[in-house]
C-alpha cells in the first residue's frame, strides 16, 4: 500500500506543470520612459499611466506598448519569455508536465523592465 501511494504521488508530480502551479496567471512589468516624462500607454486595449507597474495576463503572445505622445515611440515591444520554473519541469523529467505549461501558456512570461524611448 506504500508503494501505491508512493507510485500515485510520483504519477501526479510527473504529469503536472511545474509552471502552470508555481507561476501566477498575470505578470507585472515596470514600464518606464527613458525621460522619466508620464504618458498615457495601451497595452491589449488596456489603458495605463506609466512610468508604473503594469499588471499583464499571460497569453503566449508578445505585447505592444502604444503611445500616441509626439515625443515618445508610437510603439514598443515587450517580448515574451520562458518562465524560468518551466525549466526546472523540463530538467526533471516532466515530459508531460513540460506539455501542460505550453499548451496553457504558463511558460511565458515577459521581461521584468521595458523603457519607451522619449526625446
Amino acid at each position: 500500500m506504500k508503494y501505491i501511494k508512493l507510485a500515485v504521488v510520483v504519477a501526479a508530480v510527473s504529469i503536472s506543470g511545474c509552471a502552470t502551479i508555481l507561476s501566477e496567471d498575470s505578470a507585472t512589468v515596470n514600464v518606464a520612459t527613458s525621460t522619466g516624462k508620464k504618458i498615457d500607454v495601451t497595452i491589449d486595449g488596456q489603458n495605463y499611466t506609466v512610468p508604473g507597474v503594469v499588471k499583464l495576463q499571460k497569453d503566449g503572445q508578445s505585447k505592444v506598448i502604444k503611445t500616441s505622445d509626439a515625443d515618445c515611440a508610437s510603439s514598443t515591444a515587450m517580448n515574451r519569455k520562458v518562465e524560468g520554473v518551466f525549466w526546472v519541469n523540463v530538467l526533471s523529467g516532466g515530459l508531460f508536465g513540460s506539455t501542460t505549461d505550453s499548451a496553457t501558456d504558463a511558460m511565458w512570461t515577459y521581461d521584468d523592465n521595458v523603457t519607451i524611448s522619449c526625446q
